[in-house]
């Protein structure tokens, strides 16, 4: 069984008004003061000599916090320290008069306020307003790989399927105090960055690398840390890192992504093994497959990760469901990723969410507030109760 883990960034906002609040590292402050009760607290027999939960981390900007799970196993264990990871963030929020919200742009207008940190101040000498303008907001989910050649093996055969990932993922509707018209903007801001996008076909783990040199040759990018790929081989973990989501507004849909993306690297690897071809799609074509699930979602046409012909959302969704089939059947995620498919589909993406709250409450305040709901609303579905509704680090 494969491992996973994820990394979500949440921003922090002022709970009347809504605005995102530069807070993260008083925060930080709070949670490492908090580190040594959690530690005391744990449930493991014996207690482990360091805290084990979900991490706290400070990002590009002040406005935002990440946090980074564990690597599990089970799904349902996973799925049990994503909500517990946002519960200690919001705790630790609260303490600095601010809450955490999953949402991968700020709606309201915002100015950021970067990190004191040298490497950040470097960036924004060197990258100007597409630096000082960054606040977005991603998921990344890491799958564990047996080798670097497996891994860009498994690259190679992902490449085409991550845009529909990143429509069921798709959360920034609003940004800068208007609705810019596409599910997730924060793919359009994310795309100002030098480094971002799909990637080619590479055939061999000396080939990615050769290609990580020539560009780091260039000089336009900083370092290894810059190369923002949708997708890439971890240079922390022995993971490939997949990095094309928004935030989830629901926790829910997280634990989605997390299954449907082991299940992928899983089914690449396997189709890897028996000398299964990726299909030959360019690069060209996954931009415009990924720009077009920007754009709507999952309430739209996307393109379809073969023929790059315009499809019904939901019938390329079955066919990503019906590839990774036989790997979710095989972990056991089978029922489970049918469970949080047919609950997302009903009441829709977070971005569909935050248009919905906008019609309600008639203002982006409300959007923002009901965020702060959703983000750490206890699941109900059947492997919450099942881990516990209220789990805590």
């Amino acid at each position: 069984m494969r491992t996973f883990g994820v990394e979500e960034e949440l921003l922090l906002v002022d709970p009347d008004s809504g605005q995102a609040v530069p807070r993260a590292l008083a925060l930080m402050d709070c949670y490492r003061q908090l580190l040594p009760e959690l530690v005391r607290n744990n449930s493991a027999d014996p207690p482990l000599p360091e805290f084990k939960g979900s991490q706290l981390a400070t990002e590009f900007q002040q406005e935002q916090i990440e946090i980074i799970s564990r690597p599990h196993s089970s799904l349902a264990e996973l799925a049990a320290d994503i909500r517990a990871g946002r519960a200690l963030a919001d705790e630790c929020a609260k303490e600095v008069g601010a809450r955490t919200a999953a949402l991968a742009m700020a709606p309201l207008p915002t100015v950021p306020h970067p990190a004191p940190d040298e490497r950040v101040g470097i960036m924004i000498a060197r990258y100007g307003l597409t630096a000082r303008e960054q606040l977005t907001s991603g998921c990344h989910v890491h799958v564990s790989v047996e080798s670097d050649e497996e891994g860009v093996a498994v690259l190679d055969r992902i490449r085409i399927w991550l845009p529909v990932l990143g429509a069921l993922a798709s959360n920034s509707p609003f940004s800068q105090g208007i609705d810019t018209g596409y599910a997730s903007f924060r793919g359009q801001a994310w795309s100002r960055w030098p480094s971002t996008g799909p990637l080619e076909i590479f055939g061999s783990a000396a080939a990615y690398y050769r290609t990580i040199e020539q560009m780091l040759a260039t000089g336009v990018v900083l370092d290894k840390a810059m190369l923002y790929f949708d997708a890439r081989l971890s240079t922390n973990y022995p993971t490939v890192e997949i990095r094309v989501n928004d935030v989830c507004l629901d926790a829910d849909d997280t634990v989605l992504i997390a299954a449907l993306t082991r299940a992928l690297v899983e089914t690449a690897a396997r189709d890897w093994r028996s000398g299964k071809a990726p299909e030959p799609v360019p690069v060209a074509i996954l931009r415009l497959a990924a720009w077009q699930a920007s754009r709507w979602g999952i309430e739209g046409d996307l393109l379809h990760p073969v023929t790059a012909r315009p499809c019904n959302a939901f019938d390329v969704i079955d066919l990503l469901l019906e590839h990774v089939g036989e790997a979710l059947s095989e972990s056991g995620d089978e029922a489970q990723v049918q469970r949080l498919f047919g609950q997302l589909r009903g009441r829709g993406t977070g971005a569909r969410q935050q248009r919905d709250a906008l019609e309600r409450t008639g203002s982006l305040e409300g959007v923002v507030t009901e965020a702060i709901r959703r983000t750490h609303t206890p699941s109900v579905d059947v492997m919450s109760a099942e881990v516990g509704p209220t789990a805590t680090v």
